[in-house]
């Protein structure tokens, strides 16, 4: 039917087409039939070419019908490392087992694509995805090798290389190549040039374990993809032929020969200059051997955020898109570099210290020589230090006097006076000495270091060991120890809940108490055996008195001292007289914990080495403080006051008692078992604490703001020597972290809560005082007391002074002396079991 609208002139025009059409094929028809039945050889070759267009047709469709869609290219996402930031924003570290960075395609500079282009494919911007000349010569290429074992040129363009990496594989076949063609057409109809090329330079596998350009850039030049020189781009641009071969520099030569022919095709195709070609052509290689530093030594701190986000994300893109190795997250921790540093380097020299002279320990670990190749079984191994310039090595030879240390690159050098005991296959710490190396100690004993925000919970440093590379056992976080009398404080918050004052009179005499007709008596005596005489609760916590820290937790009840631990979060335990002086196991984080909870008005926050956690697109996917701030996205000021976010944490202790137990704990440091740290003149509170054996000493504390903690001992509990105490090996390691970083430390005192009164006493009587005035000095008679109100004690008279005076005197000769008896007759360790194992 002939359409209205149309002239008569294009009616005409159309009919004639028509014709044509009807007569030609016609015609066509006609020469085919007559050549058909009078020619055999016609009829053989239409046969041929029908059955050759049928057999392609099935060829297609078998290739094509399972291949991916090309569609999936659209929205795919590179697989990208995680990377952890620092309190600061700095990148302390990225969790990857490739190297691999994405950038945009505007990022890319103009001269690095144009190597890629002289290299790998020029035509690249004017053909559909194949290009037919260089097909054509992978084809012959391969024909003239068929048999010979030798591989045949590519002939891939970009695009045919995009979806062999993304999309098929490597495998080496012609099947695959065909599948490789298809695929290349189908991803030239959905993405663009730009969007291609940014795939490729993303996605090419560059040797070094880099995948992308900008993550080669750094393994071979250690810069990024914009501070390239052109002969940096070129050398990249050769990689893709033969990453293995091109990248290792016994092969620099024959680099630096690829690297100039590809200079010269970007001078061929007018990229660059002959000028510029041949300023570059003269250039070295300049391949750097090791990447500049960019990870915090934090190891210990760093493995806790991995095993939380492997928890919460999973480990690989089979696991989720936000997968710690492929997801590309961005991670805010807590961790403060300075204060990691200082953590590690106080703690290492405290254990140092302490193992002194005592001589080689023996081997880390110990490999089979039998097995031979030493060199990769070290290397596989994963031991190593970072501490100061030493390394570690195997023993390789030992004769006589005379050894040998092997290193994970399979150099040797001779190892100068090594121990007696040392034998082939020890795996050794070493450091330089003359033309060789001298064995470097380990020290046997352990220990754990932890630093936390008060008001947050956020941990700032954690160091769980010497190194991490030698054993990623976290002391800090896993390591159940004794706490000794650093527990003593929250017996006497339990004591201040029930009634008690700073100023309350407790006996400091011997307690016994009956077990049962299976074990008896049991009964309490101070560490060093002295006791007598009543003092005030501040006296007996300056101190560290056991007896009357019994008393306390006695008379207050031992159901309400162990819940009070466990609101703290310290532990649950058994409410056991033994546990008031630190016989249950706690780490040194829960500790830590608890200090804080007391410094932050007795709020507990949990702990956490995370802030938050962003996609690749920078969307914050989880956040550890999750309080709500009404009223802080409101499109303008509505004339109130300003939103503020909700108190952080639970409140699990009485604000006051917090403050009455910090405010005793000042006096701990002022004049009680850790003076050594008087002398930093800041506002600290603390506690030292010594256990069984002793096998562990600890120091825990800090100010209103930053909080530590610290034990020593050996992994396998076992006594570390009669003179070890809190406060003379563990205290140590607290007041070198502080110094090391003083200027991360405020002066400013704690805050008292409503509620309180601070209140003149007598220090040594703990009655009230009129019209004298408290000084600074660490044993004034006169001091300023936290009293909760009408729990203020009645005005002292001059008898109770002197009486109280005379106490104090009596008491300190008593443990004077006995000191010098225990130090001069070695039993230490007796006293300790006489009070039940824990002082």
């Amino acid at each position: 039917m002939s359409d209205p609208t149309m002239t008569e002139s294009a009616r005409i025009d159309l009919d004639y087409v028509r014709s044509r059409l009807r007569n030609d094929s016609a015609a066509a028809l006609e020469w085919f039939r007559s050549n058909w039945r009078a020619h055999k050889l016609f009829r053989w070759g239409a046969a041929a070419l029908a059955g050759g267009i049928v057999l392609l047709v099935a060829i297609w469709a078998l290739l094509a019908r399972d291949l991916p869609d090309a569609e999936s290219l659209v929205g795919y996402e590179t697989p990208l490392p995680t990377v952890v930031r620092g309190i600061d924003g700095e990148i302390v570290h990225s969790y990857a087992r490739e190297r691999r960075v994405q950038l945009l395609y505007a990022d890319f500079p103009e001269k690095l694509i144009d190597a890629y282009l002289a290299a790998e494919d020029k035509t690249f911007f004017s053909h559909g995805g194949v290009d037919i000349t260089g097909t054509l010569n992978a084809v012959l290429d391969y024909a003239m090798k068929f048999g010979s074992g030798e591989r045949a040129v590519g002939g891939s363009t970009i695009t045919q290389q995009v979806a062999k990496n993304l999309l098929l594989g490597d495998e080496y076949s012609v099947t695959r190549k065909l599948k490789e063609m298809i695929l290349a057409r189908r991803i030239e109809g959905v993405l663009s040039k730009q969007e291609i090329l940014e795939l490729y330079l993303n996605e090419i596998p560059l040797g070094r374990r880099s995948f992308g350009v900008q993550a080669a850039a750094q393994a071979y030049f250690d810069k990024d993809v914009d501070q390239l020189d052109l002969h940096e781009m070129a050398f990249l641009a050769i990689l893709p032929k033969a990453p293995e071969r091109y990248g290792r520099a016994r092969n620099a030569e024959l680099a630096i020969e690829r690297r100039n022919f590809v200079l010269s095709q970007m001078e061929d195709n007018g990229f660059i200059t002959a000028a510029e070609m041949r300023a570059a052509q003269a250039k070295p290689l300049g391949l750097v051997t090791e990447r500049s530093e960019r990870s915090v030594d934090a190891g210990y701190f760093l493995e806790e955020v991995r095993r939380q986000l492997l928890a919460d994300f999973g480990e690989t893109a089979e696991d989720g898109p936000n997968s710690v190795y492929a997801g590309g997250l961005w991670v805010r921790t807590s961790l403060d570099p300075a204060l990691q540093e200082a953590a590690r380097d106080s703690l290492r020299a405290g254990l140092l210290r302490y193992h002194g002279n005592r001589g080689w320990t023996g081997p880390i670990a110990t490999l089979d020589m039998d097995k031979g190749n030493w060199a990769g079984q070290l290397q596989s191994s994963f031991i190593g230090v970072r501490y100061k310039n030493w390394r570690i090595g195997v023993v390789t030879s030992k004769s006589g006097d005379s050894a040998k240390v092997g290193f994970a690159n399979g150099n040797e050098a001779p190892l100068i006076s090594p121990p007696s005991s040392i034998r082939p296959g020890d795996v050794i710490a070493v450091q330089p000495s003359g033309s060789g190396f001298r064995v470097a100690v380990i020290p046997e004993v352990s220990g754990g270091f932890l630093a936390q925000s008060v008001q947050t919970g956020r941990i700032l440093a954690m160091q769980g060991g010497f190194d991490f590379r030698l054993s990623d056992f976290n002391r800090a976080t896993q390591a159940e120890r004794q706490p000794g009398s650093t527990i003593k404080p929250f017996v006497y918050a339990a004591g201040l809940d029930h009634g008690m004052t700073p100023a309350t009179e407790v006996p400091d005499q011997t307690f016994c108490y009956y077990q049962g007709a299976n074990l008896g008596e049991k009964c309490f005596r101070n560490f060093g055996g002295e006791s007598g005489g009543v003092h005030t609760m501040r006296w007996g916590l300056e101190q560290s008195r056991n007896l009357m820290t019994i008393h306390i937790a006695m008379e207050t009840g031992m159901p309400e001292v162990v819940e009070t631990f466990k609101k703290v979060g310290i532990g649950s335990y058994g409410a056991y007289p033994s546990f008031a002086l630190g016989a249950g196991d706690t780490t040194v984080e829960r500790m830590v914990g608890a200090y804080a909870a007391l410094a932050n008005h007795g709020r507990l926050n949990k702990p956490t080495v995370i802030d938050y956690v962003q996609d690749r697109r920078g969307k914050v996917i989880w956040r550890a403080d999750k309080r709500r701030c009404e009223g802080c996205n409101m499109p303008k000021w509505d004339g109130q006051p300003m939103p503020r976010f909700g108190l952080k944490g639970e409140q699990v202790l009485d604000p006051r008692t917090s403050f009455q137990v910090v405010h005793m704990l000042e006096g701990v440091v002022t004049r009680g078992t850790a003076t050594r740290l008087r002398d930093l003149d800041l506002p600290l509170f603390g506690k030292t604490g010594t256990t069984n054996g002793p096998t562990n000493a600890w120091f825990v504390g800090g100010t209103p703001e930053i909080v530590g903690g610290v034990y020593v001992g050996f992994d396998q509990p076992r006594n570390l020597g009669g003179y070890v105490q809190g406060g003379n090996t563990a205290a140590p390691i607290f007041k070198d972290f502080v110094l090391k970083t003083r200027d991360k430390w405020s002066d400013l005192p704690a805050i008292a809560p409503p509620g309180i009164r601070m209140v003149k006493i007598d220090r040594r009587s703990g009655k009230r005082v009129f019209g004298e005035v408290p000084s600074d000095e660490p044993q004034a008679a006169v001091i300023w007391e936290a009293f909760k109100p009408d729990t203020e004690p009645p005005p002292a008279t001059r008898q109770d002074r002197i009486a109280s005076l005379r106490d104090e005197l009596l008491a300190l000769l008593r443990r004077a002396r006995s000191e010098q008896q225990g130090a001069r007759e070695g039993q230490m360790e007796d006293f300790v079991e006489e009070q039940g194992g824990i002082y």
